[in-house]
């Protein structure tokens, strides 16, 4: 039946008798690396799910949404390691079947073919505003206000989403920019947003915009936000792992949540392993990295070029499966404290992970933290125990080199990294004067 769920279906695929073609609802949709996990729903039961890469075109299209129903065409249950009498699907082959619906399915209720319900499109999308009045008006019964809350998760939202109310926390604030281009002058800043899920997204807001909620926006504080709209990032300025960024305009609407339990968001990251730093010299792209402490240096303190300051610095090597090494250069508060702390503990060869570290081409391939690096250290996640085994098992006897070893002389520097000079082709295709002066050479590497 249509926009319906196919009742008790979980229960039977839990006894191991594989209906084919069921109707499911997908609930707590988000990303894990490359494939995206949800709980599926025949509104009594739930079984955890995934989705194969194959299918991640057809969620961040908007065909495959959150709370949306999906009939699964092609699938396996397979049982948890470790969980006994716990299954998950393995879905290979799905098509979606409605769109988003208003809230999650509950049966209290006996069916004899489904259960239904309308499709989201059909009702009225509340604002943030709205949202928030209604809270503090206390206009409804808790569980009343949560099934007309409909907050949307972060990863559900693409450029075609229509309405859309997401609860979210400021993570990062930018200063205000200003900017004077052929149209005239204007200011600019950002905000970095974290659902409760941990994922994230830039939002810019110019102008009229911009001065309008400069002040509204502060650091670690909670807002519904609505009435803004989605395009694909640019990767050259993007500063999160996303691939769609948010602009809100003088008529988006934010409220703060000051009467909403506070969340702290889940820290998710996308690491890059040692050995693929070198890529990454000197782009604005910020990477996340992970690896075992093998040293750390005494605290020193550098003058800061443009006041003069004395700032502390230290300096830590991590290595990882690569066999690869690199030094991270930690400033300030990370510097002295968390320093110490990994200083303290280097004989037991800490893992951390690290959060939005700048690289460089400092001894030719070197990284550092800035104001919004996050670290955390044995953090409990599958990455951190399996680098540990590796490092205790055959790690601490293998030999390791620095991923910036490949160097080449410079008259200015001493050194320079072997991927300072690599240019996209567009360097050499938009500019038609290249080479009027004097014969240039160049080497391409296909991979």
């Amino acid at each position: 039946m249509e926009n319906s769920v196919t009742q008790d279906c979980i229960a039977t695929i839990d006894s191991s008798s594989v209906q084919p073609h069921i109707v499911v609802q997908v609930v707590d949709l988000k990303p894990v690396g490359s494939r995206y996990t949800f709980n599926a729903n025949d509104g009594k039961m739930k079984i955890k799910a995934m989705l194969p890469a194959t299918l991640t075109f057809e969620i961040i299209s908007g065909k495959i949404q959150n709370l949306g129903l999906i009939r699964l065409l092609d699938y396996t249950a397979n049982d948890i390691p470790g969980k006994s009498g716990e299954k998950y699907l393995l879905i290979t082959k799905c098509e979606a079947v409605s769109p988003a619906l208003d809230s999650e399915i509950k049966s209290e209720t006996k069916a004899s073919t489904g259960i239904m319900l309308k499709p989201k499109q059909e009702f009225f999308a509340k604002s943030a505003s709205q949202i928030v009045n209604e809270q503090r008006g206390n206009a409804a019964p808790a569980a009343r206000m949560a099934m007309t809350r409909r907050v949307h998760p972060l990863v559900s939202l693409n450029p075609y989403h229509g309405s859309w109310t997401i609860r979210v926390r400021v993570t990062n604030k930018g200063v205000m920019r200003t900017y004077k281009n052929a149209r005239g002058e204007g200011c600019v800043f950002n905000v970095e947003l974290t659902d409760e899920e941990g994922t994230q997204i830039q939002a810019t807001m110019f102008n009229a915009a911009a001065k309008k909620f400069y002040d509204t926006f502060q650091k670690g504080k909670v807002y519904y936000i609505s009435r803004g709209t989605l395009k694909l990032a640019n990767k050259q300025f993007k500063t999160v792992q996303n691939d769609y960024e948010m602009t809100l305009n003088e008529y988006s609407e934010v409220e703060e949540a000051v009467s909403e339990e506070m969340f702290i968001p889940e820290t998710k990251f996308n690491f890059v392993p040692i050995d693929e730093l070198g890529t990454y010299v000197n782009q604005r792209e910020l990477i996340d990295v992970i690896g075992v402490v093998q040293s750390v240096s005494p605290t020193m303190s550098i003058r800061r070029k443009s006041d003069g300051e004395m700032i502390p610095k230290r300096d830590i090597t991590l290595a990882d499966e690569t066999k690869k090494t690199v030094v991270v250069s930690l400033w300030n508060d990370l510097a002295t404290d968390l320093g110490q702390e990994l200083l303290d503990m280097a004989d037991k060869y800490p893992v951390i992970a690290i959060k939005s570290l700048k690289v460089g081409d400092f001894q030719g391939v070197s990284l550092s933290t800035i104001g919004k690096s996050d670290v955390v250290v044995n953090p409990d996640i599958p990455e951190a125990a399996k680098l540990k085994s590796w490092y205790d098992s055959e790690g601490k006897e293998t030999s390791m080199s620095a991923i910036g070893s490949g160097m080449s002389p410079s008259a200015n520097n001493g050194s320079r990294s072997m991927y300072s000079d690599r240019v996209c082709l567009s360097h050499f295709t938009t500019n038609p004067s290249l080479g009027e002066d004097k014969l240039y050479f160049s080497a391409l590497e296909l991979a």
